[in-house]
């Protein structure tokens, strides 16, 4: 079974499509595409020939209208370049001279500048440590005790012991 590539298949959806045998909810089954990606294709051939099927880039045409303004990026670089021990936060403050209060961006976005320009080394991850338990190896029997307190229980004189008056039990008689 030979392959073939999805610029072959879009020019021979193309072709079949011109011949005018075949009904555009035909071609769309048979090629197993959507009804819209074979008008696509259509609009495109009739608008821009062949070379209208070739994949297009999917990068934006235009800015996000909340992306930083250049100046600011640009200024922001240039004082990290001046402090370059500085984070984010301190670099953000230095802004305020520059800048209005509504064009300052967020410390965050700040840091993501930073950080996409490669001017922000990583911390070093806190390396999590286990809890240290006792190590016992008993000799004798009774060498280890432990206490366990759960919560009120019953007596055996039916009355009910709390934990929290548990260690008067335990105090010296004087």
């Amino acid at each position: 079974m030979k392959e073939t590539t999805v610029m072959e298949q879009k020019i021979e959806f193309i072709y079949e499509w011109r011949t005018g045998k075949y009904t555009i909810t035909e071609l769309y089954k048979v090629f197993e595409i959507s009804r819209p990606t074979a008008y696509k294709l259509i609009a495109r051939f009739e608008k821009e020939g062949y070379e209208g099927l070739r994949e297009h880039s999917r990068k934006p045409k235009r800015k996000h209208p909340n992306s930083t303004d250049e100046k600011i990026v640009n200024k922001i670089l240039q004082l990290k370049e001046r402090h370059k021990l500085w984070g984010a936060k301190k670099i953000r403050i230095l802004l305020f001279n520059d800048f209005t209060q509504e064009l300052i961006p967020s410390v965050v976005t700040v840091h993501n500048i930073l950080k996409k320009h490669g001017l922000v080394c990583p911390q070093k991850r806190m390396r999590r440590v286990k809890p240290v338990y006792p190590i016992f190896d008993p000799k004798e029997c009774n060498e280890v005790w432990s206490a366990d307190y759960k919560g009120k229980f019953l007596m055996g004189n039916k009355i009910y012991c709390h934990p929290s008056c548990f260690p008067h039990f335990f105090r010296a008689k004087k």
